[in-house]
């Protein structure tokens, strides 16, 4: 075991989160993170009532909790309260200011979990009365902002916190996909870790296996943060806010193009949905980030956070990287 205030906080055997990934963190991955000893939260994605309740009922009584795209949520909160009527162990908002739905969650006894970019995130997440910050630097896969990595970001996030909320907690995101990621991140000053592209390459992950297959033999160069895939889906994303997808040859042709992707969005929507359901990755979005260069298998999630955390500590217990000498 891995004994930090995150793990005593939720009851963990280790310190690792499932990041709520749309659409990979279905109902059975979320489960087996959480039955594995870590904190499964399933991904609300961008609101579907259907498909919310079929996940959790996929779940079945596995400890988990839930996370959204706040933005996207917004525009019907009763995704909200089907998942606080839940119960889940915890509510995680991510991408857009979580004021107005933070209350809600805490006054119903969930811990709030607030990802976050920024200082000013940071701040606005301790007023809200979040219970855990999740530091994401740019490495991570998905949305987030091109500014600051994990290594800077992580230790100024948790200065600012010892500094102006000591009992809030702190995960770091973003390029951790083994146990030196996680160790990294105990020393710089983590709580834990939340994880989304490992995770994507797993056994229970809700995507198609060609995408999988790409994750083992891809390197972290191959990503880049761009707005196509939203363009593409016509998804109204905050324009701070970038994805970082596998480069494809769909990104090659409209990635500094957008204008004229925008012009021919339905027909570029219906292509990419159609490529994602056929696992044609030429045109899907594989949406993982830079930490795909650290994976070179698919494993069961079970056996990703555990190896993970006794990876993380053999290192912390027993690694000697210098000799130090008088």
């Amino acid at each position: 075991m891995l004994t930090t205030r995150f793990t005593q906080r939720f009851d963990l055997t280790h310190p690792i989160a499932l990041a709520p990934m749309d659409p990979a963190s279905g109902g059975r991955l979320a489960a087996a993170v959480s039955n594995a000893g870590g904190l499964g939260l399933l991904g609300g994605g961008y609101g579907s009532h259907d498909m919310l309740e079929a996940e959790f009922e996929r779940a079945g009584d596995a400890p988990i909790g839930c996370g959204f795209i706040t933005w996207s949520m917004a525009a019907d909160e009763s995704l909200l309260d089907r998942a606080l009527a839940r119960r889940p162990r915890a509510l995680m908002l991510s991408f857009s200011d979580p004021q107005p739905f933070a209350r809600k969650v805490t006054d119903a006894g969930i811990a709030l979990i607030c990802q976050v970019q920024t200082l000013e995130h940071v701040q606005r997440a301790i007023d809200c009365g979040a219970t855990v910050v999740v530091a994401q630097g740019t490495e991570a896969g998905g949305h987030g902002f091109d500014r600051q990595t994990t290594m800077t970001f992580t230790p100024e996030v948790a200065d600012h916190l010892a500094a102006h909320s000591p009992t809030t907690l702190l995960l770091s995101a973003g390029g951790i996909a083994d146990g030196r990621g996680l160790a990294a991140a105990l020393m710089l000053g983590a709580d834990g870790v939340l994880m989304g592209t490992r995770f994507w390459a797993s056994h229970e992950a809700l995507i198609h296996r060609n995408a999988k297959d790409l994750v083992v033999k891809a390197r972290g160069g191959q990503t880049l943060r761009t707005s196509v895939y939203d363009i593409a889906r016509g998804r109204q994303w905050p324009r701070e806010y970038t994805g970082r997808l596998l480069v494809n040859d769909f990104i090659r042709q409209w990635h500094g193009h957008e204008d004229q992707l925008l012009a021919e969005q339905p027909a570029a929507r219906s292509k990419v949905e159609s490529a994602y359901a056929e696992g044609d990755c030429d045109t899907a979005n594989v949406t993982v980030g830079q930490a795909v260069g650290l994976i070179h298998e698919i494993r069961s999630a079970a056996s990703i956070v555990q190896e993970v955390s006794a990876q993380a500590k053999q290192l912390l217990q027993s690694h000697r990287a210098v000799e130090i000498t008088a």
